[in-house]
């Protein structure tokens, strides 16, 4: 299992579609696939943690300092 400290969205994103890739071959055996699996869920984890903080940061932008939106587009629209 690798360290996902400091990995970037782009990366995770990379290591968890080669982990797709390879279940989806069917050419590995239990054993790798069941450690797969863990792998890919913790990618996923990582990957919609950082998508969250980039929400959180985005909406801090779009809004104005009393509060109201700007009227810049909205961090669910990305």
């Amino acid at each position: 299992m690798s360290d996902l400290t400091g990995m970037s969205f782009e990366e995770a994103m990379k290591k968890l579609e080669a982990v797709v890739r390879d279940l989806e071959s069917g050419n590995v055996e239990l054993e790798k696939s069941i450690a797969l699996y863990e792998e890919g869920a913790r990618l996923k984890a990582h990957c919609e943690k950082k998508l969250k903080e980039a929400e959180e940061k985005v909406a801090k932008i779009t809004l104005g300092p009393d509060g109201a939106p700007t009227g810049t587009v909205p961090a669910e629209g990305l």
